[in-house]
């Protein structure tokens, strides 16, 4: 006679399998309850039921068509399912130094060589000189957007930490914050990021705080690993160390609040322009400027007849935030505020040329 034997290692499998499925099912529902809650709290109305998303809602293409891709990056963090620290939600704040000055390279590749700017008056100077893993990019600023925004929110609230150069964060909040995908790629992104910031270097006469540096310094002094993954070598948390320039323009709250979309931005001269755009805007209605001297202040190294061609497109696409931006048969670049209350305020008003 044959026994049969149950296999418990088998059984213990598929009794965690099922217990995942269940736990996944009830996070899902949990969700799904407090989508409709907050939906009922902000429309006072019964929520539809949200359909789940199928195949057949994403339509098909045409035998041998291509999907057009999206002008803008997909948002990554829309609806959040994890418990929401204060701060992930603050403001978004940009130094208005970089904004002004082009310290960082547009290039995608390694940028390895010095770049010197100088302002239109002449009372302004900047000379950027990367390390051998080349200048910081456009994007690697991200992290000091980010810095810049949790120290001004805690300045905002009386912090004493605040008045700390030295910045610790999760890299999780960070990926969330800015806008990136949660995956191995970022966070190897952020390392090549900090020992880009760390190995480029200034020397300039523009003030922050009332004061003038006269030394060569990098954008950040350090960064430091306090805690890695267990499973594997990822950083969990870090710790930035602002440098003494950067940091007395916090202090100083020489700063502007930025539209968070300015992270869903694909190019990286999309995102100068942007700056530009809010450096200069203000609280104008429109801001007007020399397609060559824009380009100066871009810090683009291409030809001015490339810089044209990509304005264009970027005209074209139409993904600036806030603001509308157009170029004439002149070669002059116009921004206008796409806030309606700012364009009432500001139609007997006029713009000037830079």
């Amino acid at each position: 006679m044959t026994m049969s034997h149950d296999n418990p290692c088998q059984a213990k499998t598929l009794d965690e399998k099922q217990e995942i499925v269940d736990r996944v099912e009830r996070i899902r529902l949990r969700a799904k309850e407090r989508q409709a809650g907050q939906a009922e709290l902000a429309l006072g109305c019964q929520p539809a039921e949200v359909q789940p998303l199928t195949s057949d809602c994403l339509g098909k293409l045409p035998s041998g068509a291509k999907r057009e891709r999206a002008k803008l990056l997909p948002a990554h963090h829309v609806h959040r399912d994890f418990f929401l620290c204060d701060l992930l939600d603050v403001a978004l704040k940009d130094d208005g130094v970089s904004m002004e000055a082009p310290i960082f390279t547009l290039s995608t590749k390694p940028d390895l060589s010095e770049w010197y700017w100088e302002s239109k008056d002449g009372s302004k100077s900047l000379t950027v000189t990367p390390s051998v893993r080349g200048r910081a990019t456009q994007f690697d600023k991200d992290v000091l957007i980010y810095v810049v925004s949790q120290m001004t929110q805690a300045l905002n609230r009386g912090r004493a930490d605040a008045h700390n150069r030295t910045v610790r964060f999760t890299v999780y909040d960070y990926l969330v914050s800015t806008n990136k995908a949660i995956n191995g790629r970022s966070y190897e992104r952020l390392s090549d990021t900090f020992a880009r910031l760390r190995g480029t270097t200034l020397q300039t006469s523009i003030r922050t705080g009332g004061q003038r540096t006269r030394e060569i310094f990098g954008l950040i002094e350090r960064a430091k690993i306090v805690e890695k993954s267990p499973d594997d070598e990822r950083m969990v948390a870090v710790e930035v160390t602002l440098s003494e320039w950067l940091f007395r323009a916090v202090q100083a709250r020489e700063v502007l609040t930025i539209h968070p979309d300015y992270f869903r931005l694909r190019k990286p001269l999309e995102r100068r322009l942007y700056e530009l755009a809010r450096k200069h805007c203000g609280h104008q209605t429109q801001w007007v400027i020399r397609l060559e001297l824009l380009q100066e202040k871009a810090g683009s190294k291409c030809s001015l007849r490339e810089f044209r061609r990509m304005v264009r497109e970027i005209i074209e696409a139409g993904t600036l935030p806030e603001y509308r931006m157009g170029l004439d048969a002149a070669d002059k670049a116009t921004f206008c505020t796409m806030d309606p209350r700012r364009l009432v305020a500001g139609l007997s008003g006029k713009a000037g040329i830079a």
